[in-house]
């Protein structure tokens, strides 16, 4: 891994700074009675939204990749049931995966470690005007706008190039290291899952579709949602769905929270130990001409614990034309008008959150 500086950095657009949410809810658990949460952060929706039991018969799609990867397993089988759950879900986890447990628990104590050091320490890393790396957070574009109840860690990993090392932590002093094994090995399980999915989709080089997502741009978002005595009135994480090509998240400790939009409703996701979940992002909704889609989904806290995830994002190089591939747009019309990944990007990290809107707006009346 490089050891200098990056010179080279993002022009994505910029996120308003707001106040530390882990310092604001120690404030509000500390108080005498429990502290008030600030207007800002408070969300009829969470209360309102309609969500759907978990005992509801509803079942995250899992997929076995010892099955995927083995040609005398019931390959077939697996294949169609990824596809399945890209086009019905654009979301499912997958067990039996191919990266090491020791690489997963290392990255699951190294983000724990760093949002334990004290405030100084963590904002030594802070977003600088102008950039979204860094330790902030995301898609905040007004003073008056709502806010999550979360604070972020953002860093490029991906090319190298594009690393910018001053926004890496140094502590815990493993962290660096300890990050670069970790998004090496979830560039090649994407890599992997994205050959399948072209595959599936019947591209005529599903390899074509590994190498731009898999072996380009790559970023992480760490995530920490601190308990709040109101959880019930805040959002963590507000609905969206990922404006990039694939996102593999890996929830760090037992408490859920993730939620995703089924039929209406929302539909708590239970992750199992161990698992990854992934889900499409917008970019792969394009190239797929629509038949992957990308979901809208949100993260709600917990009353008495925190949480925290890594969700890694993987997307074509900024020069490529985000378009339908040829053979999934003969028989029907593109759905979408075509726009340079550079493009896509900066429109959707200089907007706040608000469901499928840019995708919406890329439509194509057919």
């Amino acid at each position: 891994m490089a050891s200098t500086e990056s010179k080279t950095t993002l022009d994505l657009g910029r996120s308003v700074p707001v106040p530390n949410v882990q310092e604001l809810a120690a404030a509000i658990s500390a108080a005498i009675g429990a502290g008030e949460v600030p207007e800002r952060y408070i969300r009829p929706e969470a209360e309102s939204d309609p969500v759907s039991s978990p005992s509801a018969g509803l079942k995250l799609p899992v997929i076995d990749m010892s099955k995927l990867l083995d040609p005398a397993s019931l390959e077939e089988q697996e294949l169609a049931r990824l596809g399945l759950a890209c086009r019905d879900w654009g979301f499912f986890q997958i067990i039996n995966h191919v990266v090491p447990g020791e690489v997963v628990n290392k990255v699951k104590d190294d983000m724990m470690g760093f949002f334990k050091l004290p405030l100084k320490e963590r904002e030594a890393i802070k977003q600088s005007p102008g950039n979204v790396e860094g330790y902030g957070q995301l898609f905040v574009q007004s003073e008056e706008q709502k806010l999550d109840w979360a604070d972020m860690l953002v860093l490029v990993t991906h090319p190298f190039a594009r690393r910018n090392m001053r926004f890496w932590p140094t502590n815990p002093p493993t962290f660096r290291d300890t990050l670069q094994k970790y998004t090496s090995e979830m560039r090649k399980l994407t890599g992997i899952l994205v050959r399948l999915m072209g595959q599936d989709l019947g591209i005529k080089n599903p390899e074509l579709l590994s190498n731009l997502v898999s072996e380009q741009m790559q970023s992480v978002r760490i995530t920490y949602y601190p308990p709040c005595n109101h959880a019930n009135k805040v959002v963590g994480l507000s609905p969206h769905s990922d404006g990039t090509g694939l996102t593999v998240l890996l929830q760090a400790n037992d408490v859920n929270g993730l939620q995703i939009k089924k039929d209406g409703k929302w539909f708590p996701v239970m992750a199992k130990p161990g698992a990854f979940i992934v889900n499409v992002g917008d970019m792969i909704e394009i190239m797929s001409n629509g038949k992957y889609k990308s979901i809208e989904h949100r993260v709600l806290v917990n009353a008495e614990r925190e949480r925290l995830s890594i969700a890694t994002f993987h997307s074509p190089p900024f020069d490529v034309t985000l378009r339908p591939f040829p053979e999934l747009a003969e028989d029907e019309k593109e759905h979408y008008s075509a726009i340079n990944v550079e493009q896509f990007m900066k429109a959707y990290m200089t907007e706040k959150l608000d469901g499928k809107s840019l995708l919406e707006r890329l439509k194509l009346c057919n």
